[in-house]
């Protein structure tokens, strides 16, 4: 496992979409240096030069495919729909090895993404470690979160409630959470994940219900220690 404290390469598979180039932008405003993957190399480099562009250049950010993304970097996001999380896993799953693995796939089942449907693993991050192995960690973070926020400069009242298979892989989540400016929580086991994720319907279905767009959740009552 890498070490936390360090600016290091992350990898953001998936990273042309709304919510993986909304991270990568935080990321390397943050000053870490960002790979952009995607099945087309081409479209990651234009998602890459369209962060670059808003960054005015002040960034590290490049576009490549999933693989060599993953290759390159010790840290690993993955944010592609649920659908491509399985194919996308096993693309990459032999760069994985010893590195730390952030799922931010919810495993959202059209027409009725309203509606919480977990996978037989559990959750979709428990069917990442199924996948991945043992020599792998991995952690679910960021599923409440709107991209709009990470990459509209709005603001967001919303925590980040993490898991994992380690608590070691748990706080390098939550430094990356940190580092775009939210507030995470260590939330415990991965097991837990099947909670985080089911919020993520219930979060569409209250934003369907009340109009709104960006409902997020927030833990009250218990304070961040030093």
């Amino acid at each position: 496992m890498v070490n936390g404290s360090l600016l290091l390469t992350i990898a953001v598979l998936g990273g042309t979409g709304k919510e993986g180039k909304g991270l990568a932008y935080r990321w390397a405003k943050a000053g870490y240096r960002v790979l952009i993957g995607s099945r087309s190399s081409e479209k990651a480099v234009t998602a890459a030069g369209e962060i670059m562009q808003l960054l005015e250049g002040s960034c590290s950010v490049v576009g490549t495919t999933n693989l060599e993304a993953a290759r390159e970097a010790e840290i690993v996001v993955i944010t592609v729909p649920y659908p491509a999380h399985r194919e996308t896993l096993e693309s990459v799953k032999d760069a994985l090895k010893g590195k730390l693995l952030v799922d931010v796939t919810v495993p959202l089942v059209p027409p009725k993404i309203s509606k919480v449907q977990m996978p037989p693993a559990g959750s979709a991050a428990q069917e990442a470690r199924e996948i991945v192995g043992e020599d792998v960690e991995v952690v679910a973070a960021f599923q409440s979160v709107s991209y709009k926020y990470l990459l509209e400069e709005e603001e967001s009242e919303s925590d980040v409630l993490v898991t994992g298979t380690s608590k070691k892989a748990r706080a390098e989540a939550l430094t990356l959470v940190e580092a775009t400016g939210l507030t995470g929580w260590d939330a415990g086991p991965i097991e837990n994940s099947v909670v985080i994720e089911g919020l993520a319907s219930v979060l569409i279905y209250i934003n369907k219900q009340y109009g709104s767009k960006h409902a997020g959740i927030r833990v009250t009552g218990a304070s961040q220690k030093d």
